[in-house]
C-alpha cells in the first residue's frame, strides 16, 4: 500500500501541467441559478436580455415560460429539449416562480481558486506532498488547459499582458494543440461566447524545453490572481502562527516553514530532483504533513545605486510548509530544509546545484533565520585566499605602526603617521594676483605706455564699505 501511495504521489507530481476549469454554465447544476435550484415545470425561466451566454443542456426540461437573452447559444445533449408545461402535476414544483439565470461575467481566468489540478484523463489529482503557489496554480504558459465535456462555460481573460500563452486548449472533448486549429476555433460562434476580455489566449503546442524548468509565466498578473484570491476568502491572508512569517515568490500570502533558493548549473533536472524529495525525504514518516512546492521562479532585477539590472535572475524555489499548530508550526519543515542543506552539501555538484540558501520562520521565534551553503569548492577556495590576504595585509599594517617595518617610499595619510607638510615659499613679491574676471586699468594711464612695478591696484567691493573701520 505504501509503495502503490508513493507511485500515486509521484504521477501526481508529474501531473501539475494540466489544469482544469472549475465553474460551468450548465442548465443542470443548481448554482446557476438565483434559487439555487433548477428550474421546474411551474416556473418562468429569465435570461437577463444584455447577458451574453453559452449554456449547455443535458436533458428535458418542461417550462411554464422563458425569456431568452439577445445574443447566446443553447448546447443540446443527446435527448436534450425544452417543451410547454401542460399543467400535469410534478413532484417537487408545487408552487412556481421566477427563476434567473446567475451572472457569470465575474470569473475570472487569474482567480486560482477556479482551476485545479488534474491528471492527463482530467481525474482529479490525487492529495500528496506537491502543492503549488498561487501564481501557479492558474494555468502556466506550458500548461494544458482542460474544459470539461458535456459543459459550458463564461471565462474573463482581462490579463496585464496583452498575450495569454498555452500549451493546448481542450473544449468540448476536443483539444486543440496546434495555433491553427486554435485559430480555426476563435471563428466559430462559441468562443466569443465562452472568452471574454483583454487577454488573448494564444496556443503554442510547445511544452518546457529545459529539463531545469520554466518559468510560469504569471509574473505580470501576480497582483490580479492575489486580488482575486483574497476576494474569495474574505479579503485577507491567513494569520500565521510565526511573527516573521516568509513570503515566497508567486505566493499571495504569508507561511510559516521554510524556504530555499538553489543556484543551479546546466546538468540539473527539475523532475528528477524533485522525484528524489520525495521518495527520500518527504515519504519518511517524521514529515507527515509537510508539504512541498518546488518550480523555477525569476527573481526580480536587483537594483544597484538606482542601476536596474536587464533580466531576472532564474532560480529554483522550494517551500516547505506543515500542518502543525502554535509554537510547532513551522518545525517540521525546518527540520526537512536541514536535512536538504545537508543533502546538497554532500551531493549537490552531481545533481547541478552549484549553490542553496535557506530562509525559516517558525511559531516558536519572531525572527527569521538565514543560513546558506556553497556547495563549489572553487567559490570556497577564494572565499579562504581573500581571508588568508586579509589577514596578511593587517600583519603589515600592525608591524608598520609599531615601527618594526618601514617603506621609505610609501606614504599612508593618516592618524598611524603624518608626514610634515613642506613649507610654503615666500612670495617672490607684493604685487597679488591677477583677477581674470575682474580687471581695472588705473585712471589717467596710457595704454601704450608699461605700467610700474610699485603700482597699487584698488577696486571698490559692493558688499564693504569703509566707512565702518574708520575709527
Amino acid at each position: 500500500l505504501l509503495f502503490l501511495l508513493g507511485i500515486l504521489q509521484l504521477l501526481a507530481a508529474t501531473a501539475a501541467v494540466y489544469k482544469q476549469w472549475i465553474p460551468n454554465t450548465n442548465f443542470e447544476t443548481a448554482s446557476n441559478w438565483d434559487k439555487g435550484r433548477v428550474p421546474c415545470a411551474r416556473d418562468v425561466v429569465r435570461f437577463e436580455k444584455d447577458k451574453v451566454v453559452s449554456v449547455f443542456v443535458g436533458s428535458a426540461h418542461a417550462l411554464t415560460d422563458m425569456y431568452l437573452p439577445l445574443n447566446g447559444e443553447f448546447l443540446l445533449a443527446a435527448g436534450a429539449a425544452f417543451t410547454a408545461f401542460d399543467g400535469s402535476w410534478d413532484p417537487g414544483c408545487d408552487s412556481g416562480g421566477t427563476v434567473r439565470f446567475a451572472d457569470a461575467e465575474h470569473r475570472a481566468w487569474f482567480d486560482p481558486t477556479l482551476w485545479r489540478a488534474v491528471l492527463p484523463g482530467g481525474q482529479l489529482r490525487p492529495a500528496g506532498p506537491i502543492f503549488s503557489v498561487h501564481e501557479e496554480r492558474v494555468p502556466c504558459r506550458h500548461d494544458r488547459v482542460i474544459f470539461p465535456p458535456h459543459s459550458s462555460f463564461r471565462v474573463n481573460t482581462d490579463s496585464s499582458q496583452p498575450v495569454i500563452h498555452l500549451r493546448s486548449i481542450s473544449v468540448m472533448g476536443q483539444e486543440l494543440s496546434t495555433p491553427s486549429s486554435w485559430a480555426g476555433y476563435l471563428e466559430g460562434p462559441s468562443a466569443p461566447l465562452q472568452f471574454h476580455g483583454n487577454g488573448t489566449l494564444q496556443v503554442t503546442g510547445t511544452g518546457c524545453p529545459d529539463k531545469s524548468g520554466c518559468a510560469c509565466g504569471n509574473t505580470l498578473d501576480g497582483p490580479r490572481i492575489c486580488a482575486a484570491l483574497l476576494r474569495a476568502s474574505g479579503r485577507q491572508c491567513p494569520e500565521p502562527a510565526c511573527q516573521s512569517p516568509l513570503q515566497p515568490l508567486g505566493h499571495c500570502c504569508g507561511v510559516c516553514g521554510a524556504t530555499i533558493n538553489l543556484d543551479f548549473t546546466p546538468d540539473f533536472d527539475l523532475q528528477k530532483y524533485q522525484d528524489k524529495l520525495v521518495q527520500e525525504l518527504l515519504s519518511q514518516p517524521k514529515y507527515a504533513g509537510v508539504q512541498m512546492a518546488i518550480s523555477k521562479v525569476l527573481k526580480a532585477p536587483s537594483t544597484f545605486l538606482g542601476i536596474v539590472s536587464r533580466s531576472a535572475t532564474p532560480l529554483i524555489q522550494i517551500v516547505l510548509v506543515d500542518d502543525r499548530a502554535g509554537v510547532q508550526a513551522g518545525t517540521a519543515a525546518e527540520q526537512l530544509a536541514a536535512d536538504i542543506m545537508e543533502s546538497i552539501a554532500q551531493h549537490g555538484e552531481a545533481l547541478g546545484i552549484s549553490s542553496g540558501k535557506m530562509e525559516v520562520a517558525t511559531g516558536s521565534t519572531a525572527s527569521r533565520q538565514v543560513g546558506s551553503h556553497t556547495v563549489s569548492r572553487i567559490t570556497a577556495g577564494t572565499v579562504m585566499g581573500l581571508l588568508f590576504s586579509l589577514l596578511l595585509l593587517g600583519g603589515i599594517l600592525f608591524l608598520y605602526r609599531k615601527g618594526k617595518l618601514r617603506f621609505p617610499a610609501l606614504l599612508l595619510p593618516g592618524t598611524w603617521h603624518r608626514m610634515e607638510e613642506p613649507a610654503s615659499p615666500a612670495p617672490a613679491s607684493d604685487k597679488g594676483f591677477d583677477n581674470p574676471v575682474f580687471n581695472v586699468e588705473p585712471p589717467d594711464a596710457d595704454l601704450g605706455e608699461e605700467i610700474p612695478k610699485d603700482l597699487q591696484v584698488f577696486y571698490l567691493n559692493p558688499l564693504y564699505d569703509a566707512s565702518e573701520t574708520e575709527t
